[in-house]
């Protein structure tokens, strides 16, 4: 083994460019690979005492800091698990792999490999206690971990091996404020706790995020044991550690949620002495301000350990022998969130996020199952149902603007939109075209609707099609990019995209026919024509166009044609469609009752039949009668 390191070490060596990429031509560069710990947290935005929240109580991650490197600038892709996971697992944006909704599982690319294969190839020991969550249906952790279990731990390795572990808590995750605890028993108090202005001070809310920082403190305290677990092993000198939260949390408009909120994590980095090459600041304790996100987390990784970085890999390596210039801009994404179709990209610079909305007639709080367990946010339903909520609150339960743009150094809840204020329009317009830019760069599978990349795909992996040829992404694009821009004048340009031999095309006329409302009356004939199509989720929006136009008998017409549709996923955007338009006659109840009847599966993890089970209630309708199976 000791030959094999060494030939690593001359490797790394060379490949470094001798001293210009390490920190001092006199930091020594140690011969043996460092064991690397990776601790994570899940749903927890970066509410710790080292990041500055004085009622926070983490003295785990505030001593970790402190011997360490925190990072204040760290994202996640996505606001959720599994696309978030998806894209640390592979390195590549899951909108790029085709993984961006949530549990959608659908295949990887052979292409795309899971860093756990680079690392094992490598010569070290790979365990997984115990979270995957990859969003895919052709990856068996058992073959890409040496351990994938509850039992998994770095203590099971040869002993000459390095180590690269993973362990994951879910004591933070948002299941944790599902039941309340009795006030008296909190640590953190309702009455004490800082309330952000986008949130009503209602007792739930106040209770649900004083509950929300014990399930940190309790996190912290199962950090603080991994940790201790390392040191009374005597490896702590020879083990680079990251901590970091999946996406932020808990509470609503944080995760699912592109904001600062919902993206915005924990990241720290410990490296001890021994690889001080590897600093990215030369003092201990530092703060690093670069921009980094999970797509740079296997580039990183490849980085430290010397293996050339791949081609295909979307990321930035931010520390090690390949380490990158700091980048200018972060990306995110947002896609179907369990039962409910929404479709957002974000970009953020060292000050300011930019937001574009591809679906702005939803609203930002619609219903979902899993999201309105929380007492918290049926108690700010309530309270703007009551008109108790002021501007700012008010504005999640309306639909959203086309594009948003916040200066988070002066704004940091993200409150005052500055998208349509003239001191602001050259920001916006370069945040507009980097974000135009990046989604093209990756080929962004989300502006083909999920139906319709079902059957396009075949069962293929989305990031080779997109890279096939078969399909014009760009023009996908500029349709998309016209259509959600709600302009009067481009209505001409819209019939003409319902023309289109490309059913995505065809999908962004019907949308920006429906984002302009009463004002694409002259193009009732054409929606009409679009309810016949051959795309499923070109009927839905065409039939949610002339809904609202008047045209309620052709539109119950199509909605109901795609009840009967064998696209799970056309049948769950019907349904949010029948749902948005507020639409209960007896023939669109008989539809969703013969859908719910003929269905094959009626588990929790069949999204149209969420859709359906919340409809059932909406109307006052008994769901026991319908055999649904949703055990939780």
């Amino acid at each position: 083994m000791k030959i094999f390191y060494q030939s690593r070490f001359w490797a790394l060596f060379l490949f470094s460019g001798i001293c210009i990429v390490f920190s001092s031509c006199s930091d020594p560069i140690p011969e043996e690979l460092p064991n690397i710990l990776w601790l994570t947290s899940e749903d927890n935005s970066p509410l710790l005492g080292c990041y500055g929240d004085t009622f926070a109580t983490t003295p785990n991650l505030d001593r970790l800091a402190s011997e360490g490197f925190l990072y204040t600038h760290a994202y996640a892709n996505a606001p959720v698990c599994a696309p978030a996971r998806n894209t640390i697992l592979t390195g590549v944006y899951a909108c790029s792999n085709g993984n961006q909704h949530m549990r959608s599982y659908y295949p990887k690319s052979d292409v795309v490999k899971p860093y756990p294969v680079f690392l094992r190839e490598a010569g070290y020991y790979c365990t997984n206690n115990s979270k995957t969550d990859y969003n895919v249906n052709n990856i068996n952790p058992n073959e890409i971990w040496d351990d994938c279990s509850k039992t998994a731990h770095w203590k099971n390795r040869p002993n000459d091996q390095p180590f690269f572990a993973v362990f994951n808590t879910g004591i933070s995750h948002e299941s944790s404020i599902h039941r309340s605890i009795p006030n008296d028993e909190l640590r953190h108090s309702p009455e004490d706790v800082f309330i952000p202005p986008h949130h009503p001070a209602t007792p739930e809310m106040k209770h649900d995020w004083a509950q929300y920082y014990d399930k940190v403190e309790d996190m912290d305290a199962q950090i603080g044991k991994w940790l201790q677990e390392l040191d009374d092993a005597g490896l702590a000198e020879n083990t680079i550690v990251f901590y970091y939260g999946d996406h932020g949390g808990v509470l609503a408009r944080s995760k699912r949620y592109v904001y600062e909120t919902g993206t915005h994590v924990p990241f720290i980095l410990r490296i001890p002495k021994k690889y001080k090459h590897l600093f990215p600041e030369k003092n201990t304790g530092s703060k690093i301000d670069r921009l980094v996100s999970f797509v740079d987390l296997v580039p990183t990784l490849l980085s430290i350990i010397g293996t050339p970085i791949p081609d295909y890999l979307q990321g930035h390596a931010f520390l090690g022998t390949q380490k990158t210039a700091d980048p200018e801009y972060a990306y995110m994404f947002r896609g179907r969130m369990d039962e409910r179709y929404d479709m957002c990209r974000a970009v953020r610079d060292q000050k300011f996020r930019y937001i574009r909305n591809y679906m702005p007639y939803r609203i930002y709080g619609q219903r979902l199952e899993f999201l309105f367990r929380a007492p918290s946010i049926r108690s700010w339903k309530a309270a703007f149902e009551n008109g108790q909520c002021n501007e700012a609150q008010s504005a999640f339960w309306n639909t959203k603007p086309v594009e948003e743009l916040y200066d988070t150094e002066n704004d940091p809840w993200e409150i005052n939109n500055l998208a349509n204020d003239p001191n602001y329009s050259e920001v916006l317009a370069r945040m507009r075209a980097a974000n135009k830019e990046w989604v093209t760069r990756i080929k962004d599978t989300g502006f083909i609707p999920e139906a319709e990349r079902v059957e396009r795909a075949e069962g293929a992996a989305m990031f080779d099609i997109m890279r096939s040829g078969k399909i014009n992404h760009d023009e996908i694009m500029e349709a998309a990019e016209i259509a959600t821009l709600g302009k009067v004048e481009n209505i001409e340009i819209l019939k003409n995209y319902l023309k289109s031999d490309d059913g995505a095309i065809r999908y962004w006329g019907a949308s920006g026919l429906l984002i302009l409302g009463k004002d694409a009356a002259s193009a009732t004939d054409e929606l009409k024509l679009a309810t016949k199509d051959s795309s499923a989720n070109v009927v839905n929006v065409a039939a949610e166009a002339l809904y609202n136009l008047g045209e309620k008998g052709i539109a119950k017409e199509g909605l109901l044609a795609v009840l009967k549709n064998k696209n799970e996923f056309a049948r769950c955007h019907a349904l949010n469609v029948i749902d948005c338009i507020e639409e209960n006659s007896p023939e669109i109840q008989e539809g969703v009752i013969d859908m719910i009847a003929t269905a094959e599966s009626k588990t929790r993890n069949k999204y149209d039949m969420r859709a359906a089970k919340w409809l059932i209630e909406k109307w006052e309708l008994n769901p026991d009668d319908y055999k649904f199976d949703f055990a939780w």
